[in-house]
């Protein structure tokens, strides 16, 4: 299945959290937080601006992104998870 987002939306899939602390320690799945980091999978045409021109987004497809950690709506895609998001949703590109 093929999905475009649209206007200032973001395709993102979401990126797994960290099973080990860095002292070593293994994380039970009820004690993981909820992964913040992704990669952008499909992005939208831009926003519209009050004069209707189209303002370009910042993030493109192959983006690694932080976002916020209520952010979004999460997506299950041929059995990937994914989440959609606003652009002003992304804090962050990672390089």
């Amino acid at each position: 299945m093929k999905v475009k987002p649209l206007g200032d939306r973001i395709l993102v899939e979401v990126l797994e959290a960290e099973e080990k602390t860095r002292g070593g320690i293994v994380l039970p799945d009820n004690a993981k937080e909820k992964p913040q980091q992704a990669k952008v999978v499909a992005v939208g045409s831009g926003r519209i601006s009050d004069d209707g021109k189209v303002i370009a987004l910042e993030v493109k497809a192959g983006d690694k992104v932080i976002f916020g950690k209520y952010s979004g709506t999460e997506l299950k895609i041929d059995g990937k998870d994914l989440m959609m998001l606003k652009e002003d949703d992304v804090l962050g590109i990672v390089s």
